[in-house]
């Protein structure tokens, strides 16, 4: 079992940033690709971007390329998300994941484990 817990979220004017970080408990958190999603009102959950058990490998969806960064701390079992450059449309509710599998992948069922969420807010 591995635990996830979010935070960092928050009301942000676009334009401007945020860092969520997910900490990680239970099992081995260097063993696990660690994912993004997020999930507007209305909107099914989306894949925003994931990293490999190293941090060595990444991969985005095109809508936050250039703007978001992944990034991850295995002594410290944490995952990051800066987001630079937030939009309006950035606003949802961000989830972090855990697949036991090192392969990138894009697709929420194919994650294991999932934090509770955190509320990211940008406005106009």
């Amino acid at each position: 079992q591995v635990q996830l817990v979010e935070s960092g979220g928050g009301l942000v004017q676009a334009g401007g940033s945020l860092r969520l970080s997910c900490a990680a408990s239970g099992r081995a958190f260097s063993n696990y690709v660690m994912g993004w999603f997020r999930q507007a009102p209305g909107k099914e959950r989306e894949f925003v971007a994931a990293v490999s058990w190293s941090g060595g490998s990444t991969n985005y969806a095109d809508s936050v390329k250039g703007r978001f960064t992944i990034s991850r701390d295995n002594a410290k079992n944490t995952v990051y998300l800066q987001m630079n450059s937030l939009k309006p449309e950035d606003t949802a509710v961000y989830y972090c994941a855990a697949d036991s599998t090192n392969v990138l992948r894009t697709t929420p069922d194919k994650y294991d484990y999932w934090g509770q969420g955190t509320q990211v807010t940008v406005s106009s």
